[in-house]
């Protein structure tokens, strides 16, 4: 059974930093594509960071230079470290497992950025 569970979310002021961590299960880590996604109420999701099994990554245009997407394939291990966080980064982040075409999820992180 696939589980896909994200922590490190949480209230943080502007110009602050977290980092979220997803960890994996049930699944051959190390060759699926994982991704960041997040998303607000009545939104769609949007895809924030990406990285390949063979470690290539790459972000959205509003988090670059800001955030880095990171992974640890003995520790089945997902992250994000986010800096310099503003209030347009409030969402629910969501880690995502990608191998062919199967698609697995998180349950979501709430991230609050205060002003």
């Amino acid at each position: 059974q696939v589980k896909l569970v994200e922590s490190g979310g949480g209230l943080v002021q502007a110009g602050g930093s977290l980092r979220l961590s997803c960890a994996a299960s049930g699944i051959i880590f190390s060759a699926h594509t994982m991704n960041w996604y997040r998303q607000a109420p009545g939104k769609q999701r949007e895809l924030v960071a990406a990285i390949t099994p063979g470690g290539d990554t790459n972000y959205a245009y509003s988090v670059k230079g800001r955030f880095t997407i990171s992974r640890d394939n003995v520790k089945n291990t997902l992250y994000l470290q986010m800096n310099n966080l503003k209030p347009e980064d409030t969402f629910i982040y969501y880690c995502n497992a990608v191998f062919g075409s199967v698609n697995d999820w998180g349950q979501g992180s709430l991230v609050t950025v205060s002003s």
